[in-house]
Order: structure tokens, then C-alpha cells, then sequence
């Protein structure tokens, strides 16, 4: 199947990630959200990263206009009617999922399709909610999207091999290394990253070292580019929690136990980056 029209749910820092790479790769992006407000603010950040490009001479004002050019904003779910390949990128939320794959199944053509860049939830138990589980697969994307190469492809159930291959084909098309996983809470990546976050947070829950002095001895000691309580905080505390919570129910083992300190911090609103405080604080102030 030849892809021609990229569709995209959600806007938010990961949706207007997928969006500027598929963009980018020339294809015809349909990026959907709730509200018109967060569709703008979507289209701004991926301007804003053009603009950088454009800056450091990587691509010209043209070449930019023409990327923003194929991206088609939509608050309407009805609009992806003529997509062939639609991934989900909303947050970590099984029943939310659940809703919006129905709404797809019924919009989207037979035989399109669906996938969803979730950090954890079952592909499989998402594919039983539309009537193609055999055209339902796992894109995970890494964030930030047009700067991480990794596209980890999860195979639910029901996928059939012309869906892995499409989703393998479409990665490298947008400049992806993918990786195959089978359907397991956390999948890979989460599976390894989450409890060394979790870790991290225990040992500032326990006063062991500060924010600070973990993120050094993970960063000079074991060559980490960034350490576990800042990388927590470019994902989102919530989202981390929603991990979390995945491996621990899915696997029913302590280990994936998440720390207190974090659903502390996100009950009081502490989400990291997009919040302007995590473990660290980024109000300028």
C-alpha cells in the first residue's frame, strides 16, 4: 500500500513531532486535536523548529513553506476519511485510546492503518477496539521526534506481516531506525528506561543524593547524555506515573512499583518541562 496521506491524533509535543517528520518525508499530514488552540500552538512549535533549520542552514525559507504547506490542520475526527495511515498520539490513556480508535474504525477506509505511539498499553487490547485488528499496530516514536532516530514497532495479536513491513517502511522513509517488539507492558524501551527513572526517584524519595548529584553520576559515570530526573522531566511525570502503573499492573511484580514522591509530585501538578516544574524548576524565575 502506498502511502500518499499521513493522518496524526494529537497535536502536543509528541503528535506535532510525528507530524513535522511525516511532513518532512513529503507526505500530506492531516494533524488533528480537540481544539483549535491546540492545533495552532502545534503548527507554531513545528514552524519554530523549521525556522532553527533554516537558520543553521539546513533547509531553505522554501523548502520550510513547503513542509508547512502539507500539513493540514483538523479538530475533526471525520476529516481523516481519505487518510491511509493514522497514528494516535494522545496521552497515556487506555479508555481515551479506546474511543478514538472507534471513532477512526468507522471513518477511516477498510483496509487503512491504525497505530498508536503509546509508551506501554497493549497494542493488542487497543486492535480489540476496532474491527481491524489485523491493520492495527504499535509506532512508537522517541521525543523529541525530529532530533531521536529510534521508531520502536510493536506487533499486536492479530498484525499481519504487510502492516509491520508498511510501519517498517514508513520509519526509515522519515529518517527512522525501526526496531521490532513484541506486545509486552513497556515493550522495550519502557521496559528498561521506567524502572531506572523510578529508581532515581527513590533515591532523591530517600535523600540519598539531590536532583543534581544523580543526574552527574548517571551522566560522567555511566556516559548517559542526560540524566534520569531530567529526562524524567522531558517525558512528563504523568506520563512516567502512566508507565509505571502499566508495568506494574501488567506485570503484577514490586519492582515496577512507582515511587510515592512521583505521584506526589504529579497530584500537585509538578509535570516537568510542560508544566514548568518537575524535579527540576523551569519557570525562569
Amino acid at each position: 500500500m502506498d502511502v500518499k496521506v499521513f493522518g496524526v491524533i494529537g497535536a502536543g509535543q509528541m503528535g506535532n513531532g510525528i507530524a513535522h517528520v511525516a511532513a518532512t518525508a513529503g507526505l500530506q499530514v492531516i494533524m488533528n486535536d480537540v481544539k483549535q488552540e491546540f492545533v495552532d500552538k502545534g503548527l507554531k512549535t513545528i514552524e519554530s523548529n523549521l525556522a532553527r533549520a533554516v537558520s543553521k542552514g539546513k533547509m531553505t525559507e522554501d523548502e520550510k513553506s513547503q513542509i508547512i504547506g502539507r500539513i493540514r490542520p483538523s479538530i475533526d475526527l471525520a476529516d481523516f476519511q481519505d487518510a491511509d495511515f493514522v497514528v494516535e498520539a494522545i496521552i497515556e490513556d487506555l479508555e481515551l485510546k479506546r474511543t478514538v480508535f472507534r471513532t477512526l474504525d468507522e471513518v477511516v477506509s477498510p483496509g487503512k492503518v491504525l497505530a498508536s505511539n503509546t509508551s506501554s498499553i497493549s497494542i493488542t487490547k487497543l486492535a480489540a477496539s476496532t474491527k481491524r485488528p489485523e491493520k492495527f499496530i504499535g509506532m512508537h516514536f522517541m521525543n523529541p521526534v525530529p532530533v531521536m532516530k529510534l521508531v520502536e514497532v510493536i506487533n499486536g495479536l492479530a498484525t499481519d506481516r504487510q502492516t509491520t513491513e508498511l510501519t517498517i517502511e514508513l520509519s526509515r522513509k522519515f529518517g527512522k531506525i525501526p526496531v521490532e517488539a513484541k506486545d509486552y507492558p513497556g515493550f522495550i524501551s519502557n521496559r528498561v528506561l521506567m524502572p531506572m527513572i523510578n529508581e532515581a526517584i527513590f533515591i532523591l524519595f530517600e535523600g540519598v543524593g539531590t536532583p543534581e548529584a544523580i543526574d552527574e553520576v548517571m551522566k560522567l559515570g555511566m556516559n548517559h547524555p542526560m540524566g534520569p530526573l531530567t529526562l524524567a522531566d522531558l517525558i512528563g511525570l504523568d506520563t512516567c506515573l502512566a508507565i509505571l502503573n502499566v508495568l506494574y499492573e501488567g506485570f503484577g511484580d514490586s519492582k515496577y512499583r512507582p515511587c510515592p514522591l512521583l505521584k506526589k509530585y504529579v497530584d500537585a501538578g509538578y509535570l516537568g518541562r510542560k508544566s514548568g516544574r518537575g524535579f527540576y524548576d523551569y519557570s525562569g524565575k
